[in-house]
């Protein structure tokens, strides 16, 4: 069905920039917390790390699942709704978490669920804006350089429950606020554009054109359904290795505790050089050809990782594959942005992610424990070359279909016509 784009798709701005990545770190902040989140519950709960972090991972998954089960709603009129509604939810759990001690297990899960309104409604907004590519590398960098200066300051206040969960509910607090700037969802149904036409009066713009989104046909469908696989699966590829890397720098190098922070701390500074050669980049080199590389680089990175036994090695081929990871990261958000301009694809690709990544832990440790370290990383490896294939081909149609919508145009006279917003 062809839809009419009344608004088409907007320049970033730093209001609409704002509430997009700030309610996007806000709904992925859990994630990027789960280490202090299994202290503070410990602490909150007097309970073992093994129960500490089932909790976690149960409310990581909630964020997750409900952020695929109302991804729907936010690439309509409802995204604002769903934004406003999760951020309460999840400052209402975490919160409570963080003051209360008793209500930590409830609260938690409150919580996840609220955040995933958070994670869809960014996911989908990302979509509403030009040139996808430089937006994945602005979201990427604002969520890297945010997230890095939260895990350096939250150990030196303290890791107990109203310290982590209380910056839990800050965030969610923060995205709430600046919910208005969220852009809306730019397609609507032809029968809502024609229900408004005999509304109230706007400027139509010289040219007498409307812009048409691309029809969702069946191969687009096909596509957007094939992405949110191919990216759970790659999440769970490339997040294993994350789980897994002390326990194999340690056995397989000798690797120090010291020299495992400086390895993750080197891999939060890759991403953010990766964020910014996105932004850069652009849309220049098309998507097809960089996700291939990207995913064919990191597959060679992991293999190369798993026979690696000098700690310093270890660490230099770690920060690499991290840095790559991050690119590839970013282009996968933008071609699910360049398929459907109301987010229809990059609203549930984000709560996809999170399903693979919340039981990487538990996948890495069996994958180890049946392959070994050489066997584990080869594994990985074999995956990022087999994905790499319908990552491109996906890749490939999106920078179609986003530059036919940008070119494509149909001459309209209207009279009347009201601009649709929610």
């Amino acid at each position: 069905m062809t839809a009419i784009d009344l608004s088409t798709r907007v320049p970033l701005r730093l209001p609409t920039a704002t509430a997009t990545f700030a309610i996007g770190i806000a709904g992925y902040l859990g994630v990027n917390l789960s280490p202090y989140m299994i202290t503070a519950a410990q602490t909150g709960l007097d309970i073992d790390v093994l129960a500490a972090s089932w909790l976690v991972t149960a409310t990581l998954l909630l964020t997750a699942v409900t952020g695929l089960a109302i991804a729907p709603l936010c690439a309509g009129g409802h995204r604002r709704m769903v934004a406003r509604t999760g951020l309460a939810i999840a400052a209402l759990g975490f919160t409570t978490a963080a003051l209360v001690p008793a209500l930590i297990l409830p609260a938690l899960l409150v919580g996840g669920a609220g955040a995933g309104g958070a994670v869809a409604a960014s996911g989908a907004a990302l979509a509403a804006f030009r040139n996808p590519d430089r937006v994945a590398g602005f979201n990427g960098l604002a969520n890297r350089g945010v997230i890095t200066i939260v895990l350096a300051v939250i150990p030196l206040i303290g890791l107990a429950p109203i310290d982590v969960f209380g910056a839990l509910a800050l965030f969610s607090i923060l995205g709430l606020l600046v919910s208005a700037w969220l852009p809306a969802a730019p397609v609507i149904d032809p029968q809502a554009g024609a229900a408004v036409a005999e509304a109230m009066p706007i400027d139509v713009p010289s040219t007498g054109a409307v812009r048409l989104s691309p029809a969702r046909s069946r191969t687009v469908t096909i596509a957007g359904f094939s992405l949110l696989v191919v990216f759970a699966l790659w999440a769970v590829s490339e997040d294993s290795l994350w789980a897994m890397a002390g326990i194999m720098g340690a056995e397989q190098t000798g690797l120090t505790p010291e020299g495992l922070g400086l390895a993750l701390s080197g891999a939060t500074a890759g991403g953010l050089i990766g964020s910014v050669l996105l932004m850069i980049v652009g849309s220049r080199l098309g998507r097809a050809v960089p996700l291939a590389v990207l995913l064919l680089a990191g597959g060679v990175l992991k293999i190369v990782e798993g026979f690696t036994t000098d700690p310093t090695a270890f660490i230099v081929v770690f920060i690499a594959w991290n840095t790559v990871y991050a690119i590839a990261f970013m282009y996968f958000v933008s071609t699910s942005a360049a398929l459907d301009a109301d987010g229809r694809w990059s609203g549930p690709l984000l709560a996809v992610y999170l399903v693979g990544s919340a039981l990487t832990p538990v996948i890495g440790a069996a994958l180890v424990g049946t392959l070994g370290f050489q066997g584990f990383a080869v594994a990985l490896g074999i995956a990022s070359f087999v994905l790499a294939v319908p990552a491109s081909a996906i890749a490939l149609l999106s920078t179609r279909l986003e530059r036919a919508a940008t070119t494509e145009e149909t001459p309209v006279s209207y009279t009347h016509l009201r601009a649709h917003e929610t």
